[in-house]
C-alpha cells in the first residue's frame, strides 16, 4: 500500500482541491489512485473543491470525506483561512466499496438501513468509514444548533450491514460556528447525507480513543425528565438551574456549545476508580431560549440514566494523546507489523482556540506520527465514532486515532 498526503490553503476551489491531490499524489509517489479521503474549509465551495480533486486524481476515483474546521498532515496543523487536504491511498489488495445516501435529516436510522443495504455483498470487509453531516439545523440568534444524531444511524448500520465490523468516522461540520455543511459521496457532493467506505484488503486495523474529561465533583444525578436530545430534569429539579449553581452564574446560557461543562455516562463500574476510557461524555448544544432545558449533541440519555457533570482537562487532554499515540504505535511495530496511514479525527472543541490552551493537542499525535515516518492525515470534526467497550459509538470531546498496517 502506498499513501500520499497532500495540504493546501488556496482561497480559490478548484485550485485548492487540484494542488491537494497533486500533493498527495507526488509525495506517495501514487500513479494509480484507488480510493481518496478528503476535506475543506468551510469557507470553501466544496462543489468546486471536489472538481479540482477531480481534475487530478480522474472522475473514476472514489472520494469521501466533505467539510472540516481544520486539517492536520505531517507537516501542517490549522483551522485558519482555507485549509484543505487529502489522503490518496494507491494498492493492488486495497479495497474502498463505497456508498452514500441522503435525507439524513428525515430519519437517521433508516438512512444507516439504507446505506448498510448498499454496501451489502462484501464479506471481506475489515473497517467501515463513515462521514455524515452534523448539523441538522444551524444554530440562530437565540436557539442552539440541532445536531443529526449518531446512535440511530449508527443502529441503522449494525442491524442491516451482513458482517460486523468496526465503524470509524466522523458528523463532520465546515466551521466553528455550524453552518450547513456538505459530504464528498464518492463521485458527487451532497449535504444532509452518510458516505459510507467499507475498506478491504491486506491490511490490518488498529484505533485508540483520546479523552480528556474528568467528573467535576463525582455526584452522580438521575436523569428525571428528558425527550430526545433536550435534557429538562436531574433529580426532579430544572437542569438549567442545577448549571446555574455549578457555575455560579447564568452567563453560560449565551454558549452555543457550552464550553468547558459536558455530560458524561460512565459504562463502567460506578463505583470503581475513575477511568476515561469507560465514559462517554455529551457535549451541551446549549440552553433553550425558555430556560426549561438544554440541548444535547445526542438524543441516547433516558430517564433514569445516571449521570456525572464531567470538565474539559487540558492537561489530561495532553497526556492522554501522548500516551495512547506512542502505546499504540509501539505495539504495532512490536508485533511486526508496518504502519502504513493514520487518520485523526479530532473534536473541535480540543483545538488550542477553543480550549485556550497553548498546545495544540493535535501537535502532540503529529509529532509522535513523525517519529514512525507515518503518513497523517486528520481533520476537526463536530462527533467522532469509533468502538468503546465492544460497541461503536457517537463521542464527543476525544479524538480517535485509527492506523492500518501491514505484515
Amino acid at each position: 500500500m502506498k499513501v500520499g498526503i497532500g495540504y493546501s490553503n488556496e482561497k480559490d476551489g478548484v485550485t485548492a482541491g487540484r494542488k491537494t491531490a497533486e500533493a498527495a499524489m507526488i509525495s506517495g509517489g501514487i500513479e494509480r489512485p484507488a480510493f481518496v479521503l478528503a476535506f475543506c474549509s468551510g469557507l470553501h465551495d466544496p462543489g468546486e473543491f471536489f472538481k479540482g480533486l477531480q481534475s487530478a486524481l480522474g472522475t473514476g476515483v472514489p472520494i469521501v470525506g466533505g467539510s472540516s474546521v481544520g486539517i492536520i498532515t505531517n507537516d501542517h496543523l490549522s483551522y485558519d483561512g482555507f485549509s484543505a487536504g487529502a489522503a490518496v491511498i494507491e494498492s493492488e489488495n486495497f479495497i474502498g466499496n463505497v456508498a452514500a445516501v441522503g435525507d439524513l435529516d428525515q430519519n437517521e436510522k433508516a438512512a444507516g438501513q439504507k446505506l448498510a443495504e448498499k454496501l451489502s455483498g462484501r464479506t471481506d470487509g475489515k473497517l467501515l468509514l463513515i462521514f455524515y453531516d452534523s448539523i441538522k439545523v444551524p444554530p440562530t440568534a437565540n436557539n442552539p444548533p440541532v445536531m443529526n444524531a449518531s446512535p440511530g444511524l449508527i443502529e441503522g448500520i449494525e442491524n442491516t450491514l451482513e458482517d460486523t465490523v468496526p465503524i470509524i468516522g466522523a458528523g463532520v461540520i465546515g466551521d466553528f460556528e455550524f453552518n450547513p455543511t456538505q459530504q464528498f459521496c464518492g463521485s458527487y457532493v451532497d449535504s444532509q447525507s452518510v458516505v459510507g467506505a467499507l475498506l478491504s484488503g491486506d491490511f490490518r486495523s488498529h484505533y485508540r480513543i483520546m479523552h480528556g474529561c474528568i467528573p467535576k465533583d463525582g455526584i452522580y444525578h438521575t436523569v428525571t425528565k428528558v425527550e430526545g436530545p433536550v435534557l429538562y430534569e436531574l433529580d426532579g429539579k430544572p437542569i438549567v438551574e442545577i448549571i446555574d449553581a455549578q457555575y455560579g452564574t447564568s452567563a453560560w446560557r449565551t454558549q452555543f456549545p457550552v464550553k468547558r461543562l459536558t455530560i458524561g455516562v460512565n459504562h463502567g463500574d460506578k463505583f470503581e476508580e475513575f477511568n476515561e476510557k469507560h465514559f462517554v461524555n455529551r457535549l451541551i448544544s446549549g440552553a433553550l431560549p425558555d430556560g426549561k432545558g438544554v440541548l444535547l449533541f445526542e438524543p441516547d440519555l433516558t430517564e433514569g440514566d445516571e449521570i456525572l457533570f464531567m470538565l474539559r482537562n487540558n492537561e489530561m487532554i495532553l497526556e492522554s494523546a501522548r500516551k495512547i499515540t506512542s502505546e499504540l504505535l509501539d505495539e504495532i511495530v512490536s508485533n511486526g507489523e508496518k504502519p502504513v496511514w493514520g487518520l485523526y479525527i479530532d473534536c473541535a472543541g480540543r483545538a488550542a482556540k477553543i480550549s485556550d490552551t497553548l498546545i495544540e493537542e493535535a501537535s502532540v499525535v503529529q509529532n509522535i506520527c513523525n517519529q514512525y515516518d507515518l503518513p497523517l492525515l486528520g481533520f476537526y470534526s463536530g462527533v467522532e465514532i469509533a468502538p468503546l467497550l465492544g460497541k461503536s459509538r457517537g463521542l464527543d470531546w476525544t479524538g480517535v486515532l485509527l492506523i492500518l498496517a501491514e505484515g
